[in-house]
């Protein structure tokens, strides 16, 4: 019996190990509406680059986007479709 529940421990520690590793990958990936230019951006790596240079950009210290009210968030996505992503077609 004591088999049985080593194999089964190892197969549950296994498969939340898996589960951990693949929630991983997404917590880079939020979707955010720009409801002024109506469409979705996916807040990865390149976007917090882009938000960055943005606030480089102001002469301003980093702001969180959540604290952000809506007039400073239109701001920074009328920017944003300004100053596009060299890499995208």
């Amino acid at each position: 019996m004591s088999r049985i529940y080593r194999l089964f421990s190892s197969a549950c520690l296994a498969a939340a190990l898996l589960i951990a590793a693949g929630n991983i990958g997404c917590a880079g990936r939020l979707r955010v509406y720009d409801e002024y230019h109506s469409d979705y951006h996916v807040w990865g790596h390149n976007e917090d680059l882009a938000y960055r240079q943005y606030w480089s950009e102001q002469h301003q210290p980093y702001r969180d986007y959540g604290k952000l009210n809506k007039d400073e968030q239109r701001d920074y996505w009328n920017w944003r479709h300004a100053h596009p992503d060299s890499d995208k077609h």
